[in-house]
């Protein structure tokens, strides 16, 4: 499908859009404040790196449907997201689903964040963002994740979202690490969004008095949405 006009996607504390080669410097600053868990993400290392990194993922805005986001955290660049594999169906002719400027499912992914931001409502707001957008401006059918099957601390992160685990694909591309990787797939459906969409949104709420707040952060996953786990990282 033809690329996607990139949105402008602003909350209380994060900001995303577009990359831009200018994000270079800033972007590979983020990288090296500490690169203990990127082990199977890729995350540019060094300026040039990541101006590699940055025209790689804008060329992909053609070729595979993605827009690249750089991550704004309290005024300051903090990693990057993206939306990947943006497809517009083909639907029966002369059905009233067929789209022209909007996809219809969208994958959520590519993402890392400086170690500065790890562990805050960085993530959380940032997806919330993403997924919002997508379900409630573009009203995709399905939004999906994935990450390395090995990658707990990732899969962790996308089953408090809400995300249902569909099951590993085996030998589903190159891992950062040069292995042939097997991928975890996780999904979230539009009757799935208004339920998902409130969890986010409570999960970032400051508490109320008398609330333990590691208790908000806190949910169990649904039947179903538990798989297996590995170790560390970002999301793939």
């Amino acid at each position: 499908m033809d690329a996607l006009t990139p949105p402008v996607l602003r909350g209380p504390t994060v900001t995303l859009r577009l990359l831009s080669l200018d994000d270079a410097g800033a972007l590979a600053a983020a990288a090296a404040e500490s690169r203990d868990q990127y082990g199977f993400t890729r995350v540019p290392d060094g300026v040039e790196d990541a101006r590699r990194y940055i025209e790689g993922a804008l060329a992909e805005r053609e070729t595979r449907g993605r827009l690249p986001f750089a991550t704004l955290w309290n005024g300051g660049l903090a990693g990057s997201t993206s939306y990947l594999g943006a497809e517009r169906w083909r639907w029966p002719a002369g059905s009233p689903h067929q789209r022209s400027d909007r996809p219809d499912v969208v994958e959520i992914g590519a993402t890392w964040l400086a170690a500065s931001a790890q562990r805050t409502r960085c993530n959380t707001e940032a997806k919330l963002l993403m997924l919002a957008h997508a379900f409630d401006v573009w009203q995709v059918h399905r939004v999906s994740l994935k990450t390395d099957a090995r990658n707990a601390k990732s899969r962790r992160a996308i089953e408090r979202l809400g995300a249902c685990f569909e099951g590993v694909r085996r030998a589903d591309m190159p891992g950062q690490d040069g292995s042939v990787r097997d991928s975890a797939f996780y999904s979230i459906l539009s009757a799935e969004w208004p339920a998902v969409k409130h969890g986010l949104i409570s999960r970032l709420a400051p508490p109320a008095a008398g609330d333990d707040p590691r208790q908000r952060g806190a949910r169990r996953p649904a039947p179903g949405r538990a798989g297996p786990r590995g170790r560390s990282g970002a999301h793939a």
